[in-house]
């Protein structure tokens, strides 16, 4: 994965250790997970972990659960993984200090080998696996007919969904297929995050609305002179959501795992609770990282001051968009 997909680190108000609470795994492993541990060590991966706290709810869920199930002595490792570029330095200082585990952490991109074989025995993925490692090279170009004018592919023609898909199937059949050297037999693998329901399209969702509101909002800054608007010309973001029945037959095809649980999460509060300010500080720390690598700091500041005007002019229009599907997925290693 490129170094510059990363989440904004540090710990002030822009930070997402401040704003991933929303995200949440639901208890599932007391029912699914089945091995008889030739030690009292438990080693838990978090792949994506990015700088917390979400990570350690994570995973502070998952050695609950076995505690539950087994009731044993027992020991727990946990490898933190992310890009090299991650802020491992904000991870690592706020860590719990009444953790019952030992940490270790593991830079590197997930859609390859990060781990030895048989290594682990519970591993998480928690909202990351959206993004692809390369956007297909014909949608940057200018002179390719397949150009896509946006920054993604919220309201492009079928042909540059269609790049963005092969190119998603390609990313998550590797990411499964280095988890399952990786898994011990029997290991159980959870991937939270968001898709599309199917039938539903990512334009008619708050999160396509979204992304058009920062391209729109980029375009502005560019005509104002602040960033080139070449640049941003071939500037798209490395995310894809795929519809539910596209992720699922991706890990079918796979072959590695047999699928325990494949769940919609409903949140209190609905997918997103429709607040300018809220919207605009979600998707800051989720893509205002990639902005900033690209454009700069100030850009990126002044981009997200129109972002959240545009939103306070969209609400009506967000009130209306279709909901998109938060995903719990429980895999078994075969």
């Amino acid at each position: 994965m490129s170094t510059s997909f990363t989440m904004i680190g540090g710990e002030g108000p822009d930070s997402y250790r401040e704003h991933s609470k929303y995200q949440k795994i639901n208890e599932a492993i007391s029912t699914k997970l089945d091995i008889d541990f030739t030690s009292n060590l438990v080693n838990i991966a978090d792949f994506g972990c990015s700088s917390g706290p979400n990570t350690f709810d994570a995973v502070q869920t998952i050695i609950d659960a076995v505690e539950h199930k087994y009731q044993e002595d027992t020991e727990y490792q946990v490898f933190f993984n992310d890009s090299p570029n991650n802020d491992f330095n904000t991870l690592f200082k706020t860590l719990p200090p009444t953790r019952k585990y030992f940490a270790t952490g593991v830079p590197g991109s997930f859609f390859g080998r990060v781990l030895p074989r048989s290594s682990f025995h519970v591993g998480v993925c928690s909202y990351s696996l959206h993004f692809v490692s390369k956007v297909p090279k014909e949608i940057k170009d200018r002179d390719s007919p397949v150009w896509n004018k946006d920054i993604h592919c919220t309201g492009s023609s079928k042909e540059v969904a269609k790049l963005y898909l092969d190119q998603y199937k390609i990313d998550v059949g590797s990411f499964l297929s280095a988890r399952a050297q990786e898994l011990v037999p029997g290991g159980l693998l959870l991937l939270l995050g968001s898709c599309l329901p199917n039938g539903v399209q990512i334009s008619e969702t708050v999160v396509g609305m979204m992304i058009d509101n920062i391209g729109s909002s980029l375009n502005e800054i560019a005509k104002q002179g602040l960033i080139d608007q070449e640049k941003l010309d071939a500037f798209k973001l490395p995310i894809y959501l795929a519809h539910a029945d596209d992720l699922k037959q991706i890990i079918t095809d796979n072959g590695c795992y047999t699928i325990e649980v494949f769940d919609k999460i409903s949140h209190e509060h609905g997918e997103f609770p429709l607040d300018p300010e809220y919207l605009t500080i979600s998707f800051k720390v989720t893509v205002g990282g990639i902005v900033t690598s690209q454009f700069g700091q100030d850009a990126m500041e002044k981009t997200y001051e129109l972002v959240k005007e545009k939103t306070q002019e969209m609400l009506p229009q967000l009130a209306k968009a279709k909901p998109g599907m938060q995903y719990l997925i429980v895999l078994r290693k075969n």
